[in-house]
């Protein structure tokens, strides 16, 4: 190989080194972040729990019951705080992450196109958190209420049916909900970056809107527990953030409209002077 041939490897080279660099360095700083939230949360963990527990507890309340969370195994409340802290570290998290990941990609952007990912920034985990405040606050109460209701004092002679729930079952039930719903509202986010690569339409989005539909239940029948108050709970907002992504889409291809009209009446009004 000769010498200039060499050189130009090593140019080609020394960028892709910088990435992969750059990356190992976003990673490490998402994974102290974690890693520091992880210890904050195990000092709160307890308080966590409460704080995860709570709406099973005011159903409780309200229909005059007196229950527990119960664990079979030694160590289960052990790791279920381990566990608590692991997903509160994740949630919380999520800002920081988002932003190493804008600190990667951003300076391989041009200003017009930082301008363009800025707003999908900003909205990444507010629309997360929005997902996971539904759920706790409206579907969580509407769903123990349906658990609940196949309780019974059992026939004469019988044996009653009463809910002795362990802590690690639903506090796994807990956080999987949360994550389904913090991660289904990024569907508009998804939606209109690909709108902006070219890959998907407005019209595209709309002709495809009964399949989506179907998409959307299946996929709530998958991430939640097999009861209809959860899937529906899960699949309206998926359906509802949909259709705003069409016409989230809709504007974004008005706007680009209106600026390759811009873009092309400086070489219409030229074309014009030299004739």
């Amino acid at each position: 190989m000769s010498e200039a041939a060499a050189a130009t490897s090593d140019t080609q080279k020394m960028p892709l080194l910088e990435h992969l660099v750059e990356l190992r360095t976003r990673l490490v700083k998402s994974f102290i972040a974690i890693i520091i939230l992880f210890f904050v949360c195990y000092f709160f963990a307890e308080n966590i729990y409460g704080f995860l527990v709570q709406p099973l507890a005011d159903v409780m309340a309200e229909e005059g019951r007196q229950r527990r969370l119960i664990y079979t195994a030694l160590h289960e409340a052990f790791f279920t705080y381990i566990k608590v802290s692991f997903f509160a570290a994740l949630f919380l998290s999520f800002p920081v992450i988002a932003a190493q990941f804008w600190k990667f990609v951003a300076p391989g952007l041009y200003a017009k196109e930082k301008r363009a990912l800025l707003p999908y920034l900003v909205l990444t985990p507010i629309l997360f958190f929005t997902g996971g405040a539904i759920v706790y606050y409206f579907i969580f109460p509407l769903a123990w209420k349906f658990f609940l209701g196949f309780e019974s004092a059992g026939l004469a002679g019988g044996l009653p049916i009463q809910l002795e729930a362990k802590v690690n079952e639903y506090l796994s039930l807990v956080m999987r909900l949360i994550f389904a719903f913090g991660i289904s509202f990024q569907l508009p986010i998804l939606l209109t970056l690909l709108a902006r690569v070219g890959f998907t339409s407005a019209d595209g989005l709309a002709s495809k809107r009964k399949y989506a539909i179907v998409v959307a239940f299946v996929a709530a029948a998958i991430l939640t527990p097999p009861d209809v108050i959860s899937q529906v709970g899960l699949a309206l907002p998926i359906i509802a953030l949909y259709e705003i992504s069409i016409i989230v889409v809709r504007l974004i291809e008005r706007k680009k409209a209106k600026q390759a009209e811009a873009d092309d009446d400086p070489d219409e009004e030229t074309d014009f002077n030299q004739s």
